[in-house]
C-alpha cells in the first residue's frame, strides 16, 4: 500500500465517532475566529448580476425529461440564474437582532467551505475569461482575461469547484474534512440540477488537482493566506447539448493572462492548525481517475407540479422532526428512494432505518445502488438477515430485520433525536476497500462527493413532496457497522440522513434575500 493511500486509512479511522471518545476537535466555539463565509477578491474587477426571482421555471417534475424543457442561450442572465438557483442566498433568517443566510445548497453547519469559479467563452454579456462567483452579493469578480479565444467547445462553459477546509474545521476540527467533500458533492448536484432547469447538461473534466490549481490560480500562494489554503476539487463542462466533448485544462491556462487579478480576503484573526487535515488534502491531491457522480434521473413516480426555483429555494435542514406526525405513505418513500436509485451501478448503498411508512413495515432495509453488490454485500454481514425482496415502485430494496430500530438510529446519530424522530432515516455505506485499492487515494473524495451529490437530492425530493430532510454527519461509525455486522474495511458509512415532517421555529423571521446589495 503506498503512503498515500496509508494516509487515507489512517485518517478515516482516526476521525471515527466512537461512543468513547469524538473525533478531535477544540470543543468549544472560537466565535472570535469565526471564518468569514464569503470569498472575495480585492482590486479583481467585478460584473453585477441580474436576480432571477422573478423568471419563470419549469415544473421541477420535467427538468428531469430533455423532451420537456426548451435549452436557454449562453447570456448573462442564464448564467445568473445558473448561479443563483445553486449557490446563491436562497433567504435571510433573522431572530433578536441577529441574523443569517441560508443558501441553495447545503453545507455542514451552514459553513459554506466551497467557493465556485466559471471560465466564459462567447457568453452574451460576459468578457472572455475566468471569473469567481460571489455569493454575498450575487456578482462575479474577474480573475483574468483571455489572452485569445479559450478552447472551449461551442456553446459551452467551465466551472471549477473548490474548498477551503478552515471554515469547517474552525468548527468540527479533525473530522471536518469529510464535511467538507460532502459539501462539494451537495454542490455538485445544485448545480447540475440548476444546470437542468435550463436545459443544460453538466460533465466532469477529466484532470487533476495541480491542473486545476494552476488554472484558478490557486497555486499562487502570495495572494491567499497560507492557513486558509484553498485547495482544488473538481472542474465541470455546461453544454447546452448532452455529447462527450474534450478539454485541454493545460491548453486553457496558457490563453489566460499569467499574473491574475485580486488578492483573496483574510477569512479568520487567527487559526488554528490541525496538521492530520493537511496530511490528507496532501494525500488525495493526486490525478483522478475516471469517475462519475451520480446523476438525477427522470422517473414516472414524479408528481409534483412545483416550479423547479420554488423547490431550490423552499429546500431547508430540519432541526427537529414532528415525532407525533412522522408518518408518511409507501408512495412517497419510494418517490424519494427512487430519485437517488441510479440506472447505473453506483458504489452507495442505503441502510435504511424505517419507523413510520405506511403499508411497510418497520424495521431495517437496505436498498442497493451496486446492483452486482448483493452477493459481497450479504456475506459479509448478519446471517440472521432475511434478504427479502420488497414490492415496491423502487427495485432492489430489501428487507434485512423486522422490528423497531429507532432507539438504535438514534444512538448512531451521536444520540440526536432527530435520526429516530422522521419516517425513516438511513446511513450511506459505500464500497471502500476495493474502490481505494483500485483507484487509488483520490477516490477518497469522490465517494464523499457522490454521497453529498445523493444527499442534495434527497433534500430537494423531500421538499417537493412537503416533507423535510436533514443531512447528519455526527453519527458513530463501527456502531452502524456493528448494527448491519460488518467487521472490516470493505464498506464503509460516510453519510447519514433522516427524512420526515419538521418542526420549524415561528420566531425566526424569513426575508428575501439581496435586498441591500446595492
Amino acid at each position: 500500500m503506498n503512503n498515500n493511500l496509508q494516509m487515507v486509512y489512517t485518517y478515516h479511522n482516526e476521525t471515527k465517532h466512537a461512543p468513547s471518545r469524538y473525533a478531535r476537535s477544540l470543543g468549544y466555539m472560537d466565535w472570535a475566529t469565526q471564518p468569514d463565509p464569503y470569498r472575495s477578491y480585492i482590486g479583481a474587477p467585478q460584473i453585477k448580476l441580474p436576480l432571477s426571482f422573478e423568471h419563470n421555471t419549469i415544473a421541477y417534475k420535467d427538468i428531469f425529461d430533455v423532451d420537456k424543457i426548451d435549452t436557454a442561450p449562453l447570456c448573462i442572465e442564464s448564467i445568473s440564474q445558473f448561479f443563483q438557483f445553486s449557490l446563491g442566498l436562497a433567504a435571510v433568517k433573522s431572530y433578536q437582532g441577529q441574523s443569517w443566510a441560508l443558501r441553495c445548497n447545503a453545507s455542514s453547519g451552514n459553513l459554506q467551505p466551497s467557493e465556485s469559479y466559471i471560465l466564459s467563452n462567447d457568453i452574451e454579456g460576459i468578457e472572455n475569461g475566468l471569473y469567481h462567483y460571489g455569493v454575498k452579493d450575487h456578482h462575479l469578480e474577474q480573475i483574468a482575461t483571455a489572452q485569445e479565444k479559450l478552447e472551449i467547445p461551442k456553446d459551452s462553459f467551465v466551472v471549477g469547484l473548490t474548498s477551503i477546509v478552515w471554515r469547517e474545521a474552525w468548527k468540527y476540527g479533525e473530522r471536518s474534512w469529510r464535511y467538507t467533500q460532502l459539501d462539494c458533492g451537495h454542490v455538485y448536484k445544485a448545480l447540475e440540477i440548476s444546470a437542468k432547469i435550463l436545459g443544460w447538461d453538466i460533465q466532469m473534466i477529466s484532470t487533476n488537482d495541480k491542473e486545476i490549481s494552476s488554472l484558478i490560480g490557486l497555486d499562487d500562494i502570495k495572494r491567499y493566506v497560507p492557513e486558509e489554503r484553498e485547495r482544488a476539487d473538481m472542474l465541470l463542462l455546461v453544454s447546452k447539448s448532452s455529447e462527450a466533448k474534450d478539454v485541454d485544462v493545460q491548453s486553457l491556462r496558457k490563453s489566460l493572462q499569467d499574473e491574475y487579478f485580486g488578492v483573496a480576503n483574510v477569512l479568520s484573526s487567527s487559526r488554528y492548525n490541525w496538521e492530520i487535515l493537511e496530511k490528507i488534502e496532501d494525500a488525495v491531491a493526486t490525478t483522478h481517475s475516471k469517475f462519475e457522480l451520480v446523476k438525477s434521473e427522470d422517473n414516472s413516480l414524479r408528481e409534483c407540479e412545483y416550479e423547479s426555483k420554488e423547490i431550490v429555494l423552499k429546500r431547508r435542514s430540519a432541526q427537529v422532526m414532528n415525532k407525533d406526525d412522522a408518518n408518511i405513505s409507501k408512495i412517497e418513500f419510494e418517490k424519494i428512494l427512487a430519485s437517488v436509485s441510479s440506472k447505473e451501478n453506483i458504489p452507495v448503498n442505503l441502510v435504511l432505518f424505517v419507523h413510520d411508512v405506511e403499508n411497510l413495515p418497520s424495521g431495517l432495509y437496505i436498498l442497493l445502488g451496486d446492483k452486482t453488490s448483493k452477493d459481497d454485500l450479504q456475506s459479509s454481514m448478519k446471517d440472521i438477515f432475511l434478504w427479502e425482496k420488497v414490492q415496491s415502485e423502487v427495485d432492489d430494496l430489501y428487507l434485512l430485520q423486522g422490528g423497531d430500530f429507532k432507539h438504535i438510529s438514534k444512538v448512531i446519530s451521536c444520540d440526536q433525536d432527530i435520526a429516530a424522530h422522521g419516517a425513516f432515516s438511513l446511513g450511506m455505506l459505500v464500497e471502500f476497500d476495493k474502490q481505494l485499492q483500485t483507484h487509488g487515494a483520490h477516490r477518497y473524495k469522490e465517494l464523499y462527493w457522490n454521497c453529498g451529490a445523493i444527499g442534495q437530492q434527497l433534500y430537494l425530493e423531500a421538499t417537493s413532496l412537503d416533507l423535510s430532510a436533514t443531512g447528519i454527519g455526527c453519527f458513530l461509525d463501527d456502531i452502524l457497522h456493528d448494527v448491519v455486522g460488518l467487521e472490516n474495511s470493505l464498506y464503509q458509512s460516510l453519510y447519514h440522513f433522516t427524512i420526515g415532517r419538521g418542526l420549524f421555529d415561528s420566531r425566526l423571521t424569513n426575508e428575501i434575500p439581496y435586498t441591500d446589495r446595492d
